[in-house]
């Protein structure tokens, strides 16, 4: 045994656990401020009412919009557990509609964005499909559906796109939903 070997391993060790301790703080900061980002985003787009031919508007003008950015996504509304909306855009992949139905259950399950479930695990150190007790083949907290939120009646639904990488798919619902928000 040297000990002057076996120290400079604890020091390197030490300093090892220490970097990670520090990426995972700053991992955990990141996705604090994208949390509260995103509860921002939550408590903005609330309607006052939201009807079958409301989604179907919605729905209509999402799939208009990225047709014309060419978009290889599906979209998808759901009102309590009724699918009310659905389209496929070229490009788009069976997986893309198992992606949108598992994030949709995540809005339904935990009332908030699928992106939004993610970022709250992530900002507690911990990981989603480890510590939520849902099956990750099931519900998932990656970007792309937003609640369907009503004041003063809460959650009655979930819109969604899937087919980008996640957080692109986050933010054009956001986009959609503020300008059909704007036009009501």
């Amino acid at each position: 045994m040297d000990p002057a070997r076996d120290q400079a391993q604890a020091q390197d060790q030490d300093q090892a656990q220490a970097q990670a301790g520090d990426s995972a703080a700053v991992a955990a900061a990141d996705a604090l401020a994208d949390l509260a980002r995103i509860r921002a985003e939550e408590a903005e787009l609330v309607f006052t009412r939201f009807s079958r031919d409301d989604a179907w508007r919605l729905g209509s003008r999402m799939r208009e919009a990225a047709a014309a950015r060419s978009l290889p996504v599906v979209i998808g509304i759901v009102v309590g557990q009724q699918r009310v909306f659905h389209a496929a855009l070229d490009g788009a992949v069976p997986d893309n509609d198992a992606w949108l139905e598992r994030k949709t259950r995540a809005v339904l399950h935990f009332e908030q964005s699928s992106l939004g479930v993610g970022a709250l695990f992530r900002s507690l150190g911990r990981v989603y499909e480890q510590e939520s007790r849902l099956d990750p083949d099931e519900v998932a907290a990656n970007g792309g559906v937003f609640p369907v939120r009503i004041d003063g009646v809460g959650v009655v639904g979930a819109v969604g796109i899937s087919g980008l990488p996640q957080v692109e798919d986050h933010a054009f619902v956001v986009e959609q939903l503020r300008e059909f928000l704007a036009e009501a």
